[in-house]
């Protein structure tokens, strides 16, 4: 019984998705949605791209998205383990965790964890 185990550039290619999905969640967090100035100028009628992304972020995560989003991925990860989906669901556990959503995606995170305990799907 092989277990789920990302190789080593398995490995490597997960660590970027996970520093990328954290380092942008940070930055629209700290850069974009707490910041003041940047509230008061997109509530005063700026059309910039950062705008529109405080805009569909606050949006996204006032509905829980990113943390429904996560915990769906890691069950299906759970269920049936793959490389592509534990990549999308660690992607949008970091999102979930960084950007209000803890809760839910703290629960993917666990998930996630206990993925490494399943039998490999389709892996030689």
């Amino acid at each position: 019984m092989k277990l789920f185990l990302p190789s080593a550039r398995e490995l490597n290619w997960l660590l970027i998705v996970g520093f990328l999905s954290i380092g942008y969640a940070l930055y629209m967090r700290y850069d974009a949605i707490e910041q003041a100035n940047v509230g008061l100028a997109c509530a005063g009628g700026l059309d910039t791209w950062l705008c529109a992304s405080r805009k569909l972020l606050v949006l996204l995560f006032q509905n829980y998205v990113f943390g429904w989003i996560a915990l769906i991925a890691a069950g299906l990860n759970f269920w049936r383990p793959s490389l592509v989906l534990f990549g999308f669901a660690l992607a949008a556990t970091c999102l979930g965790i960084v950007l209000y959503n803890a809760g839910l995606s703290s629960l993917a995170a666990g998930l996630l964890l206990l993925s490494f305990a399943r039998r490999a799907s389709g892996r030689e």
